[in-house]
């Protein structure tokens, strides 16, 4: 019995030998020092980066499992400002082109500016000669002296506005244009107003007849002097020539002013005017004088003596309707030399 005892005693303290000599090996494995292995700073950045999951709750593999990670905070403003940036980047590019047109645009504008400044300031292009185009009742001396073209000034600094405005100041201007020519010349570009009738006015003083010329927006054009007479050298040739072609306004009522350069008011002389103005058959041509009473009672004479009172004509329908009644008749009836057409359903003629 002891023999089987000591046995079982020995096999079990061989067996704890045993067991305790891996535990003491791995024991003194364990506590011996590692030998660390150099890391870089890459390596460090990828573990810094790298996503590390915690489990949350329940066991492995339960539905409740949540899923967590890290990110810096750094990386999240570079991933924001890659994002926000694009679309502005973006835009930046596409009005790249037209930012530098209107800037190179501009640049352009500057350049021309000064340079017109400096020329403007320059005594480059001097104002040589004066010209005049379209003028036929006024002399080319006369529109000069009007014009007042400045001593010593440059085609860039001529007041051109100025000069228009003094020349459209003649009755006889109906509207001017100032052409600059370089090097040296200035051009007045004149529209002139024509004669349309010839009135004559008797005058406040002295009783005597004046004849005025009107043009036929209503506007007086001058007081025509005798040709015998010593201010007729200071008229022009054309304004004769004209007055003895246009027809001519008489018996005027007593009391009617004309001023030069002024518009006619009275009544009776604008009515005579309008029916001239207004005919448009073979009969606007033959009219030479028309007496101008009243408006009611205008009568025009024709140049084979016949006689037509037309009374007032407020429309140019009116005037056609009248000219037509009067054509009619005179076709009509050839020897006629009277014609009253003041009612036109109504008319009246009286032949030789």
């Amino acid at each position: 019995m002891a023999s089987n005892s000591q046995r079982r005693s020995a096999s079990s303290d061989s067996r704890s030998k045993r067991s305790a000599q891996p535990r003491s090996a791995r024991s003194s494995r364990s506590s011996a020092p590692r030998r660390q292995q150099p890391r870089s700073r890459a390596a460090d950045a990828r573990a810094q980066q790298r996503v590390r999951q915690v489990s949350v709750g329940g066991s492995k593999g339960t539905p409740n499992q949540v899923h967590m990670s890290s990110v810096r905070v750094g990386d999240i403003r570079r991933d924001a400002r890659r994002t926000s940036g694009a679309p502005t980047a973006r835009r930046a590019v596409a009005a790249n082109p037209w930012v530098r047109r209107i800037g190179i645009a501009f640049a352009v504008i500057i350049a021309l500016v000064i340079v017109y400044v400096a020329l403007y300031f320059s005594s480059l292009f001097p104002v040589a000669k004066v010209t005049v185009t379209g003028a036929t009742h006024l002399t080319s001396s006369e529109l000069t002296d009007l014009a007042q073209v400045p001593q010593g000034t440059t085609l860039l600094r001529v007041d051109t506005a100025g000069i228009e405005s003094r020349l459209e100041s003649n009755a006889w201007v109906s509207h001017a244009q100032v052409n600059r020519i370089f090097p040296d010349t200035i051009e007045l570009s004149i529209t002139e107003r024509s004669i349309a009738a010839v009135v004559d006015v008797t005058s406040t003083e002295g009783q005597q007849t004046e004849h005025w010329a009107i043009a036929g927006d209503g506007t007086w054009l001058l007081n025509i002097p005798d040709e015998n007479s010593s201010d007729a050298s200071s008229v022009s040739d054309q304004i004769y020539q004209d007055a003895s072609q246009v027809l001519h306004i008489t018996d005027v009522p007593y009391g009617v002013k004309p001023v030069v350069g002024a518009h006619c008011s009275d009544e009776s002389v604008i009515n005579a005017l309008d029916i001239v103005a207004n005919l448009t058959t073979e009969l606007s041509g033959r009219v030479t004088t028309v007496s101008a009473t009243d408006a009611a009672n205008t009568i025009i004479t024709l140049d084979n003596g016949v006689q037509i009172a037309f009374g007032s004509a407020d429309t140019a329908e009116e005037v056609r309707e009248k000219e037509q009644v009067c054509l009619e008749l005179m076709n009509e009836h050839p020897e006629v030399t009277y014609i009253n057409v003041r009612v036109t359903d109504r008319p009246t003629w009286r032949s030789l």
